[in-house]
């Protein structure tokens, strides 16, 4: 039983060359031209997805100038192997890897043109700022000063009143008769 389908290049529409629908469908699916080269040479370039999706798959292709066909995958076949099943992972895991780098290549070529809009003026001035403050040596100008000494007075007070009232407390325990009323 046929629970998934694969996209597969069937051919080219009259008009279009190789060429071009292969940059074409590079840039709509944002991978690589090596990638969609190797669909064009037979190499699946979905992975097997059901019905709706495949069919989804070969409309867009279609859109784009390119024959292609649904092949049913079975899930007997695709489990009847470890080593293809290994082999099927780690396609899946290169394909989530480049699709990762291309997707950090845009990232940078967004970050290129954001530069490039910046007037030059702004971006000159955060290197200024960052030269003044390397230039300020810690900003320790001025002096520092000892702090100044304080007078013990207050200290030595409390020091003397707890002392006081210790020396209470303890006759009134040695010497409870003493303060009968």
């Amino acid at each position: 039983m046929a629970d998934n389908f694969r996209v597969i290049f069937a051919g080219l529409a009259d008009n279009v060359d190789i060429k071009t629908a292969c940059t074409n469908l590079a840039t709509k699916l944002k991978t690589s031209d090596e990638k969609v080269a190797l669909f064009f040479k037979g190499k699946p370039l979905f992975a097997p997805s059901n019905k709706d999706k495949a069919l989804k798959q070969a409309k867009l292709l279609a859109s784009l100038g390119i024959k292609s066909k649904l092949q049913a995958v079975s899930n007997a076949i695709q489990n009847s192997s470890a080593p293809a099943a290994n082999n099927q992972r780690d396609e899946r895991i290169f394909d989530a890897l480049d699709y990762i780098t291309s997707s950090l290549i845009r990232l940078e070529e967004k970050l290129d043109e954001l530069e490039q809009r910046l007037p030059e003026a702004q971006l000159k001035a955060p290197d200024e700022n960052v030269d003044e403050w390397q230039d300020d040596d810690l900003m320790l100008d001025e002096d520092l000063a000892p702090p100044k000494k304080r007078s013990n007075l207050l200290l030595y007070s409390l020091i003397a009143t707890a002392t006081i009232l210790l020396v209470v407390l303890a006759v009134f325990l040695i010497f409870p008769d003493l303060f009968s009323f």
